[in-house]
């Protein structure tokens, strides 16, 4: 028996249909309609953005858009800094190292909150990445609880804020705001990371680097950490951006010292001097950008733990 040919009658490819002009405006226009959409939700979402660094270099804002020519004095009272010494000694204050009584000055609000952030930053650090190594890696008795209570502070920070003020009511403000930040924003590290953690195998990752002879605590430093990366970079960024703005615990609980970022925004804005508001938002603006993007490229080019990459 013969084999047909190949190319046969029943081997004819079947030839494409041509959309004709309707189907072309359709594409068309559903381009179009995809970019419209892009277009206008960038500029319901960036365009306050603008208009405010705009209004910050503004000598007024009376109406949607800023006006009245240009000038730097915004940004200096925001940063503390003036060309007359002592003229903007209400914008800053000290900060007193808890234990060690070391005084740091602080020249803006805005520098105290984005320490105050950093050290509720370390303090996830220290304690989340722990939690969500346990919780991850090892089968205990009270090992979901653990998971449970590491999240529990996903809640509003004025119920936290309350509970924390009847409960430490002697600690000074700073000390105060650097834990309340920890405390709120450990959730989002503990997932963070505990989401790093179950992307690997870790029980097969520690016996491969135990068995080339590494301790229990080098395979964690050198090989487990550096793993994760991603989870501690990521979650070391929604901390530290959502904790220098944090607004409900602050309000709670600050008594005296330098004002929180955001006490500083809300009295601003109350008493009307808003151009300096929209200095100190543009000012919070550029240092997130900024920092998220040095996180971002230390963990794409992956940050090295006691000489291991």
């Amino acid at each position: 028996m013969s084999t047909p040919p190949a190319d046969g009658p029943g081997l004819d490819p079947v030839p494409a249909r041509d959309p004709g002009l309707a189907g072309r405006l359709q594409s068309a226009l559903g381009r179009a309609l995809v970019v419209g959409l892009v277009l206008v939700t960038a500029a319901f979402l960036v365009g306050p953005i603008l208009v405010t660094f705009g209004a910050s270099f503004a000598v007024e804002w009376t109406g949607v858009l800023p006006g009245g020519g240009f000038t730097l004095d915004n940004w200096r009272q925001a940063l503390g800094i003036s060309q007359t010494l002592g003229a903007q000694r209400g914008l800053g204050g000290s900060f007193t190292l808890p234990l060690v009584g070391i005084t740091l000055p602080i020249p803006s609000t805005l520098g105290f909150s984005m320490l105050l952030a950093l050290g509720g930053v370390f303090i996830n650090l220290v304690v989340g990445i722990p939690i969500a190594y346990a919780v991850t890696r090892y089968e205990f008795s009270g090992r979901n609880w653990l998971n449970t209570v590491a999240v529990l502070p996903v809640v509003p920070g004025i119920i936290l804020g309350i509970a924390f003020l009847r409960t430490y009511p002697g600690l000074p403000s700073a000390v105060a705001l650097m834990i309340g930040y920890s405390l709120l924003k450990a959730p989002y590290m503990v997932l963070a990371v505990q989401s790093s953690f179950e992307s690997m195998d870790l029980r097969q990752l520690e016996e491969s680097a135990r068995s080339l002879g590494a301790s229990w605590p080098a395979t964690v430093w050198r090989v487990v950490l550096p793993n994760a990366k991603t989870g501690i970079v990521s979650g070391a960024i929604v901390c530290w951006t959502l904790a220098a703005a944090e607004f409900n615990f602050s309000y709670i609980v600050y008594s005296r010292g330098p004002k929180p970022f955001s006490l500083f925004l809300f009295e601003n804005i109350s008493n009307n001097p808003i151009l300096r508001a929209a200095a100190a938002i543009s000012i919070y603006f550029c240092i997130v950008v900024v920092v998220t993007a040095l996180l971002r490229a230390t963990g794409q080019r992956g940050f090295s733990i006691g000489g291991v990459r």
